[in-house]
């Protein structure tokens, strides 16, 4: 199958027999692919490598069979986008994100575009913490394992902003203590949901939940680009 000037984004790549590379894309409308890009090793294809990069938005032509996809085309849409520092950071936890959670040939469009406005966010500086917040909730959305974040577990009584909650995956929000472990209050819960920043604590507190969340969806696993953001703390 043909796919001519796909939208997509460079998620990862690696080294594919002596001049040949392996990425991994996300594209639009086929979901992550594996793509071989034949020849773009080397002195003489220094230009076409460059085109690859990540964070740089891309049309691409490709000849899908079975599992991998073979690049027969590139151009690239706009100019790439700069991250630097904490949010260079935070893109590639994006991109390390995708690559683990969803599966090839799944096509999510509305992944994609939340990945397209999150990097467009970290590029003009907005906080690199809440804006990874935005993404994990939309990408789990996307995947469907959307978080509950308005109604208690069950679905029956509405979060109450002032009361402390404990979330688990399966359930969803379970009420508790204020000083339990793992605990979170309403109000943080129902800013992620509503798209409104929350304080530091409240930051501090969705971090920790989203990657309770995430390795769960992982089989307990970790990503590597946890260490790195390890020192990258919440900021408003």
């Amino acid at each position: 199958m043909r796919l001519d000037q796909q939208p997509a984004y460079v998620l990862h790549a690696r080294p594919y027999r002596e001049t040949s590379l392996l990425l991994e894309c996300l594209t639009r409308d086929q979901g992550r692919l594996g793509v071989v890009a034949r020849g773009v090793r080397g002195e003489r294809a220094k230009l076409r490598r460059a085109q690859l990069e990540p964070f740089q938005l891309l049309a691409l032509d490709l000849l899908l069979r079975g599992e991998l996809a073979t690049l027969t085309g590139v151009e690239t849409v706009g100019m790439p986008l700069r991250l630097t520092g904490d949010h260079g950071l935070a893109g590639l936890y994006l991109n390390e994100l995708v690559v683990r959670l969803t599966a090839r040939q799944d096509a999510h469009p509305a992944l994609f575009d939340a990945y397209a406005c999150t990097l467009a966010r970290l590029a003009a500086g907005e906080p690199a913490g809440w804006t990874l917040r935005r993404f994990e909730r939309d990408l789990l959305e996307a995947i469907g394992y959307g978080l509950q974040l308005r109604c208690e577990a069950g679905g029956e009584e509405a979060l109450q902003a002032q009361a402390h909650y404990r979330y688990d995956v399966e359930q969803g929000a379970v009420r508790c203590a204020a000083g339990a472990a793992r605990a979170v209050r309403g109000g943080d819960l129902l800013a992620l949901a509503e798209d409104r920043m929350p304080d530091p604590a409240g930051a501090a507190a969705l971090r920790r939940l989203m990657r309770e969340v995430i390795r769960y969806h992982l089989g307990g696993g970790e990503l590597r680009a946890w260490r790195m953001l390890a020192g990258v703390q919440p900021r408003r």
